[in-house]
């Protein structure tokens, strides 16, 4: 069947993956994806036509790939999606400068930077209602002479994550979890002495496992109305280096007063396109508290799809078709994974396994990575290494649970 779009994929991870199976799902189209690496697990994919290019994400380069397409495919509308937060600042840069028939699903320049950048993002959860932990902002120059109103241990990250990744060093982490005072100093001259200039959250941390987790993923229409949300209950999270607190499973679940709250917060501010929010339950008051939110699709957004809400026929259906659309907040139960079945029981809290045990059962989970469509012998066994690979990490970092 033909189609009236190309999708555009910009990174070349799972996130991207996941999107391309949810296009392929809903309308049978092979969608392009530009990476950097040859090594992907959209490498070889039947269901993708994958092109590497150096520094793609750039803001040159992404108009370049994106207008490249534009001209390959003149009569359809290209529609663009980044997978990583290092390519929506390039997106959205270039949004008065796409061909006609390029569509790009973002916010402005201006307020994309607003949301991503921490701090920033904190003073407009304060104005909307929006809980989130109990935060310092540290910025450059301030030395050590500061207090901070809340013990122990204490998590320290970037409020601006794409410059901060551009600084390198040894012991460099997506965020830091420190018992000590002194830690927070140690690490705060690390990330300031590899070059990093902009401001650090410093924040009380939130007890409680990886199961307190919650991610939030919503699409927002052309007209600022939210049309779709979906909460995903982590139950684990990955613990290497750069990977941190990536999900790894998780059960769909609905959380309606969470959500209205978040609802009303995008349709305020007049967001459109996906969002993505990190949230932690916090035991001690009964709330949820909003870490960040990621103006795109996460990583893990295939838990939406797999789940009977394909993320692409929203897009499409508001974006191509101009179809009007209700609000829909998922309320069923669904297991994603995207690690082996055995490591995820291996390290989720036993509490979850009957559950699991149950929806894996009943057909209700997936992992996105295993597509029967998608049957080149060489993608499979790319898949399958890169599966085997989490037994080791997880045993290098976590303990069996008992």
């Amino acid at each position: 069947m033909a189609t009236e779009f190309v999708p555009v994929l910009l990174g070349s991870d799972i996130n991207a993956y996941s999107m391309a199976r949810a296009f392929h799902e809903a309308y049978g189209v092979k969608t392009i994806v530009y990476g950097m690496y040859p090594a992907s697990v959209c490498a070889g994919s039947k269901i993708i036509d994958y092109r590497v290019r150096e520094h793609n994400d750039r803001v040159d380069k992404v108009l370049e790939n994106v207008t490249e397409v534009a001209k390959e495919f003149p009569d359809k509308k290209i529609l663009v999606l980044g997978c990583g937060d290092n390519y929506l600042n390039a997106i959205s840069a270039n949004l008065p400068s796409y061909p006609d028939n390029v569509v790009a699903p973002y916010v402005n320049l201006d307020m994309l930077e607003t949301l991503i950048h921490k701090e920033k993002f904190y003073q407009l959860c304060d104005q909307y209602g929006i809980d989130h932990p109990a935060t310092v902002v540290y910025h450059k120059g301030m030395g050590h002479d500061f207090t901070l109103p809340f013990d122990g241990p204490f998590v320290v990250k970037p409020a601006e994550s794409d410059t901060y990744w551009k600084h390198p060093f040894p012991t460099q982490k997506k965020a830091y979890i420190l018992r000590t005072r002194e830690e927070v100093d140690q690490v705060i001259d690390q990330i300031y002495d590899a070059g990093y200039e902009d401001s650090l959250i410093l924040q009380d941390f939130i007890p409680g496992d990886d199961s307190y987790m919650r991610v939030v993923t919503n699409y927002s229409g052309a007209d600022g109305k939210v049309r779709l949300m979906c909460v995903g209950h982590v139950l684990l999270e990955e613990h290497t280096g750069h990977a941190i607190g990536n999900h790894a499973v998780i059960i769909t679940e609905p959380e309606p007063e969470l959500c209205e709250k978040l609802k009303n917060f995008l349709e305020a501010i007049r967001f459109t396109g996906f969002s993505n929010f990190d949230i932690k339950f916090d035991q001690r008051d009964g709330r949820f508290k909003a870490f960040e939110i990621n103006c795109r699709q996460g990583r893990s957004n295939y838990y939406v799809t797999g789940a009977g809400y394909n993320l692409a026929k929203y897009l499409v259906e508001d974006r191509i078709e101009g179809r009007p659309c209700e609000l829909t907040v998922t309320k069923n139960r669904h297991l994603w994974w995207v690690i082996p079945k055995q490591v995820a029981y291996d390290y989720v809290n036993p509490k979850y396994h009957q559950e699991m045990r149950a929806l894996d059962q009943a057909g209700a989970s997936v992992n996105p990575l295993f597509y029967g469509p998608d049957n080149g012998l060489m993608h499979k066994l790319r898949i399958l290494r890169g599966q085997r690979r989490y037994v080791g990490w997880y045993a290098s970092c976590m303990e069996k649970v008992k």
